[in-house]
């Protein structure tokens, strides 16, 4: 019998479920698509606080269930600095607004908002909210920022790709 006495590091006779291959490479079949996504990303990304971007991308990622995003941007978050005990209170930040500004508060509102349509529509109140928080440029690559990462996860979860590989930068 193994005793395990190291919390991070699970046991070394612990067996885990398989890795679920890929569905499809779509950056592979589809790299104009690809190289258009990537040049989209780079443009929502301008002029936005880094740490506010990775927030923002944790999050959607987190709704639309992308492992492999959550994967890269919590990675890309760490790697930046991004304390774990934010990334971590994340999945629930509503309840953990202590552990963020008024501005990135705004911007999780948001993000929740554009990510989730079922309403079919942002609310009014988030929209002010977040209205408040930025400037109206700024506002505007905040909405292109979840527009785009809500792309990525779509092609992430359809195509099922895989987390766990992806080394901080990779893609920079």
């Amino acid at each position: 019998m193994t005793t395990h006495t190291d919390e991070t590091t699970p046991p070394a006779d612990a067996e885990y479920a398989p890795e679920r291959p890929a569905r499809l490479e779509w950056a592979k079949h589809a790299p104009e698509v690809y190289k258009a996504m990537v040049r989209l990303e780079t443009a929502a990304r301008k002029g936005l606080d880094h740490t506010l971007y990775e927030l923002v991308k944790i999050r959607a990622s987190q709704i639309n269930h992308c492992a492999f995003c959550i994967d890269m941007h919590t990675k890309d978050a760490l790697a930046a600095g991004e304390s774990v005990e934010r990334i971590v209170q994340l999945s629930a930040w509503d309840e953990s607004r202590h552990f963020y500004t008024a501005k990135e508060i705004a911007a999780l509102e948001l993000t929740e908002a554009v990510t989730v349509l079922t309403d079919g529509f942002v609310p009014d109140e988030v929209y002010d909210n977040a209205a408040k928080h930025f400037e109206e440029a700024e506002l505007a690559q905040v909405i292109a920022a979840i527009t785009v990462i809500n792309a990525w996860n779509r092609f992430g979860v359809t195509c099922r790709m895989a987390p766990g590989h992806y080394e901080p930068g990779q893609y920079k």
